[in-house]
């Protein structure tokens, strides 16, 4: 048997079951969408990161599965769903027989990218935070009253276009948004978002990289 590979754990029934309930489970709370869409794209991020450092391509690989399964404790409770989900995870994994070693390196992943508990503790936990923490769309938003979107619903409505480049030369990471001043003004995604881009640039310091993150064209950080 071959080692675990991101495609055998993206069409894991197991697994598909445990990200859709943790969704279903936020939904019921309001919370931005945390879907198929989310983690994928958070699993093709961290992977790209890792990538575009030169790392290699387990590395890589195990990024990418910690991308997609990072998010599953949700399905439990909200609150301490990091942890939870690497218990999940580290059970799940164990019996797909991934090695010892590379579960402690995913399931550590998982336990650290919440930025209530969680800190950059190996390269796929970096990768993992920094695209978890900058996935922020219009499409994540669930409520479709904008009268009654709350300062979250706003913040990510209002951002029109995303996307996180890695700037080796200028050995960088790069968060550039487009957004909408009308729904939302600069500072209040800046106020709301501040904890969540702290654990960003500490991310990047792991990685050897500076955090920037570029609003409307205008560098903030």
């Amino acid at each position: 048997m071959g080692r675990l590979t991101y495609e055998d754990i993206k069409n894991n029934a197991e697994i598909q079951s445990y990200i859709q309930w943790a969704d279903r489970l936020l939904e019921v709370l309001g919370i931005t969408k945390h879907d198929t869409g989310h983690v994928t794209k958070v699993a093709d991020t961290a992977s790209k990161i890792l990538k575009e450092l030169d790392y290699d391509e387990r590395t890589i690989e195990l990024a990418k599965i910690a991308g997609y399964i990072h998010d599953i404790g949700n399905m439990i409770n909200r609150e301490e769903h990091a942890q939870t989900g690497a218990v999940l995870c580290f059970n799940i994994l164990t019996r797909l027989n991934m090695p010892p070693d590379e579960i402690a390196l995913v399931v550590s992943a998982v336990g650290n990218h919440d930025e209530g508990t969680g800190s950059a503790v190996n390269s796929i936990s970096a990768a993992l935070i920094l695209a978890d923490k900058c996935d922020v769309r219009r499409s994540r938003v669930r409520n479709i009253d904008f009268s009654t979107f709350d300062i979250h619903d706003r913040v990510n409505y209002a951002v029109e276009y995303s996307e996180v480049r890695v700037d080796k030369e200028n050995g960088s990471i790069l968060l550039d948004l487009k957004i909408d001043t009308t729904i939302v003004s600069l500072m209040d995604y800046f106020e709301i978002f501040l904890t969540r881009m702290t654990m960003c640039r500490k991310a990047a310091n792991f990685l050897s990289l500076k955090f920037e993150l570029v609003m409307n064209g205008t560098k903030i950080i």
